[in-house]
């Protein structure tokens, strides 16, 4: 009976053999050089590092808190005058003028006054994050024909601040509001200031023409928002962008 002869199983080529013997060289050799290197470098005295610039730091000596110890004082290296009383960074009205108000604003209460739909104004702006308003509003002029009014928007964080601006100055060239793309403030980049006079006055049988101007802009995590009416129906753009200048210094 004959047998299948069986296959002769595979042997590695020479060539193969050579390869990893090769490799396995290589492998020894790096390792060995590692090992040298580091015998070496721990023999050698080590190198002495270039002197400080400032060797002696002015640094203020640690105090025990006491009874005039405030948020503001532990945090002086991080404190920043928004933080402090926001009302207070609000721009003055100028001499002859009517102050009709001045402070913080109920966020309820500037969303019931200031847009159109309340009950989408609020959540919206909760959305943002807003964490407090502060505003005045005045009067000047022959018989307190312009109105003025200053808000200063503070938000938890710079995010919130950006999107409220963006989402405000993105309808402001429709027809409906001031008809035009506006100004851009000069120091500012054009996404972060413009400002707008209605290309119209709002016309109303009964009553003297109206137009409107406003002022967006935004430092930091606070938003500017300036609404600037006369009952003449002429604004000159060079009292709104006097008046912004004014509000963005004291930021």
């Amino acid at each position: 009976m004959e047998h299948e002869q069986r296959p002769d199983p595979a042997r590695p080529s020479r060539r193969g053999r050579t390869t990893l013997l090769i490799a396995g060289a290589l492998v020894l050799g790096a390792l060995a050089g590692t090992v040298t290197g580091y015998a070496v470098q721990y023999h050698r005295e080590p190198t002495p590092l270039p002197p400080l610039a400032q060797q002696k730091l002015v640094t203020p000596k640690p105090l025990a808190p006491d009874d005039g110890t405030t948020n503001k004082s532990i945090n002086a290296n991080r404190h920043h005058k928004t933080d402090d009383d926001l009302a207070d960074l609000l721009v003055t009205a100028p001499d002859g003028a009517k102050v009709e108000g001045s402070g913080y604003e109920f966020l309820g209460f500037f969303a019931a006054h200031f847009f159109e739909d309340p009950q989408y104004a609020f959540p919206d702006l909760a959305r943002n994050r807003i964490r407090r308003v502060a505003s005045t509003e005045w009067t000047q002029g022959d018989g307190g024909r312009v109105l003025v009014q200053v808000r200063l928007l503070q938000f938890n964080d710079r995010s919130g601040a950006e999107e409220y601006l963006l989402g405000q100055a993105q309808y402001m060239p429709e027809k409906k509001y001031a008809g035009n793309s506006g100004v851009a403030i000069p120091g500012l980049p054009g996404d972060l200031g413009h400002v707008w006079v209605d290309s119209q006055a709002r016309e109303k049988p009964g009553y003297h023409p109206v137009r409107g101007a406003r002022a967006l802009a935004r430092r930091g995590d606070i938003v500017l928002d300036i609404g600037y009416y006369d009952r003449r129906g002429k604004i000159a753009e060079s009292d709104v962008m006097d008046l912004t200048k004014r509000q963005l210094e004291r930021l």
